[in-house]
């Protein structure tokens, strides 16, 4: 028996890992992304004319938890759990879902909006310190919105954030979002160097808010990487990033009105400025009144 070329093995795997979704609305188009959580595919929505993403269970995972078991045992309840957590996010920064179900083969899916964009990494290349602050700042307001609804995102990093073709700016993956009043967890859950020390150790229990707030710290660190940073700016990462939950911010809200002070060339709470720091911070701001002060005494 003669061996099967590369090209002939590679055919194999994508007619293998192509989802059957005969007896649903959607056509498989491409396969987008691959991941521990799911393996996402563009399709088309027959019904509605219109390409969505689906986020379907890895071949393999398709059985469910047993009804006396907590949330977090089944991949299958696992994928239900972003949907819903994803239903109840209505926010620009957050994509919608519009469908969830199961394929012929058992595996669970769930369709949502197509984002057209490129992941923070790549849209931020080439863009000045103040442009990517602003771009952060729009970060902040979808992650305290889900605050607001007692969602914990729990894994917040460059990875997982997109920006689209009109400059929005959308937070993915809520797959091991935590809801407040959920079921007591163990493990460690997040990703190293932007997860909270509280979330390293464990301490489940003791992820907030607060806790997101790290995360924010780090993609904000992301974004400054290779520049000079000024000490205000610095600041206000230092406490974003404190290992102290109660020495961060309250909550990302918080973090981006200093960071919206910064730009603004305001006085930043994070901060304690001496009387020079003063004095320049005032007259960078006010800099068209100082020059016509300066003309009129020459």
């Amino acid at each position: 028996m003669s061996e099967l070329s590369n090209q002939n093995v590679a055919r194999l795997r994508r007619i293998l890992d192509e989802p059957d979704l005969a007896g649903t609305r959607y056509q498989p188009i491409r396969e987008l992304a691959r991941g521990g959580m799911g393996v996402v595919w563009e399709a088309e929505d027959n019904e509605l004319g219109r390409r969505v993403a689906l986020k379907i269970l890895p071949l393999g995972e398709t059985q469910s938890a047993p009804s006396s078991a907590s949330a977090f045992d089944s991949p299958a309840d696992l994928l239900r759990r972003e949907a819903r957590v994803l239903a109840s996010l209505e926010h620009p920064g957050i994509v919608p879902v519009h469908d969830v179900g199961t394929l012929p083969d058992g595996r669970v899916f769930y369709a949502m909006k197509l984002v057209q964009g490129r992941s923070l990494d790549q849209a931020v290349s080439g863009m000045s310190r103040s442009d990517r602050l602003r771009l952060f700042q729009r970060l902040c307001e979808p992650v305290a919105f889900a605050h607001s609804r007692g969602v914990i995102h729990r894994d917040l990093k460059p990875e997982n954030i997109m920006v689209g073709e009109f400059g929005e700016v959308l937070v993915m993956d809520w797959g091991v979002a935590k809801l407040a009043g959920s079921a007591h967890e163990t493990g460690v859950i997040g990703t190293p160097h932007y997860m909270a020390p509280e979330q390293a150790a464990g301490q489940n229990e003791s992820v907030t808010e607060r806790s997101d707030v790290y995360g924010l710290g780090g993609i904000l660190q992301f974004l400054l990487v290779d520049q000079a940073v000024p000490a205000q700016l610095a600041a206000i990462r230092a406490k974003a990033l404190a290992a102290d939950p109660q020495l961060r911010y309250g909550s990302a809200s918080e973090m981006a009105a200093d960071v919206g002070s910064f730009l603004e060339g305001k006085p930043v709470t994070a901060y304690a400025e001496n009387p020079l720091e003063i004095a320049m911070r005032w007259t960078a701001r006010h800099q068209t009144l100082v020059l016509l002060l300066l003309a009129y005494l020459v």
